[in-house]
């Protein structure tokens, strides 16, 4: 009878006990045998661990960006962790905990690692190269296998969303090169997109790796609704649902100063001589344009308010950000078995390094071969 009672007890610990967390998966990952390989318990193994270690439980760095290196020689080891902009902290600090754990299981003795989840990537080497400098290899993309309603006009919108999102991201600082903003697609829809570098690259390198990575669109997610192409120094996504954190997107980069100069305290003590006469006049002459302004901007306003509250697309427009950020058939959609995911070599060896004679034409986005 005690048996059965200890038994009894034991199975329902069994059940109650929390379960192990199972590991996500990657999106994508890559193990480089170019760069040489390592074996366990050796210096280089051991600085790994420490580097990653410390990189991913790093509580002092709250941009999502981290570029370190750790060891001498040729058992020093440099990683770059990158979360996308809108994720918080905590979130991102525990996505490169399952990126450290998984990619140093998946590439056990290469020096040189890469894998992506939806919300970071984390990225390894024994080359101080991968600091400063834009890499386009090894790369991959994903398309949603669902096909955009009235094609050429989604891909207006979407061509000119982004085009507006590179310039934003491109134009970041050394902390934070993100962008993330919607528009209004056709059939009321709206496209959501997403562009991101690593912010230790120089604003032209940005540009350039972003602009580099949409003109793959016609040959890798051609007339559909969804897509992301990523690559170390930089990536992209969109879709016609919300996918990032709406409500943690840093906003666009702050213009530049203005550079006309205020007058110094010299200016202003040289017109104190001037009669009464020639001050009034110049009151007048300023104050009564400026008025004339105010009055025609408030017309304006209380024009647009009411052609507004007469405009049910703009109050559609508006609540569109509140339907539920992923639907259940779009989860399925994007992971359904169309999805492709090839990288950026495959792509140039199906056309012979984009060669001429493969070239079918010129589209929205770049060049289209066949």
């Amino acid at each position: 009878m005690a048996l059965s009672r200890m038994l009894l007890f034991l199975c329902i610990l069994v059940i109650l006990l929390p379960q192990p967390k199972a590991q996500p998966n990657f999106l994508y990952s890559f193990c480089m045998n170019d760069n040489g390989n390592y074996t366990a318990n050796s210096t280089y193994s051991s600085n790994l661990n420490t580097l990653l270690s410390n990189l991913s439980s790093n509580k002092n760095i709250d941009y999502g960006f981290y570029n370190f290196s750790y060891g001498k020689d040729n058992d020093r080891v440099n990683a770059i962790g990158l979360c996308r902009g809108d994720v918080k902290q905590n979130d991102c600090l525990s996505c490169l905990n399952d990126s450290r754990v998984l990619l140093t299981s998946l590439c056990p003795n290469q020096k040189e690692a890469i894998g992506w989840y939806d919300k970071c990537m984390l990225r390894y080497s024994n080359q101080s190269s991968i600091f400063n400098r834009m890499e386009t290899y090894p790369s991959f993309f994903m398309r949603n296998s669902g096909n955009a309603t009235d094609v050429d006009e989604f891909n207006k919108v979407l061509d000119t969303l982004l085009n507006d999102l590179i310039s934003n991201a491109s134009s970041g600082n050394s902390k934070r090169k993100f962008a993330a903003s919607s528009a209004k697609g056709p059939g009321f829809q709206t496209v959501y997109g997403l562009v991101q570098c690593t912010p230790d690259l120089s604003q032209q390198d940005c540009y350039a790796c972003l602009i580099q990575a949409i003109t793959g669109i016609p040959q890798c997610c051609d007339s559909k609704k969804g897509g992301r192409i990523l690559e170390p120094s930089c990536n992209f996504r969109y879709e016609i649902y919300p996918f990032y954190d709406l409500a943690n997107v840093p906003p666009p980069p702050a213009p530049a100063p203005d550079s006309a100069t205020h007058p110094s305290s010299t200016d202003m003590d040289s017109t104190q001589g001037k009669s009464s006469n020639t001050s009034r006049n110049v009151v007048i002459a300023i104050v009564v344009p400026i008025t004339a302004l105010v009055i025609l901007i408030i017309l304006i306003c209380i024009y647009l308010r009411r052609r507004r509250m007469r405009s049910p697309t703009q109050v559609e427009a508006r609540t569109d950000h509140n339907i539920p950020p992923i639907k259940a058939e779009d989860s399925d959609e994007f992971r359904s078995s169309e999805t492709l995911q090839l990288d950026f070599a495959t792509i140039m060896a199906a056309t012979n390094n984009f060669s001429d004679e493969n070239k079918l034409g010129q589209g929205g986005f770049g060049p289209v071969y066949k």
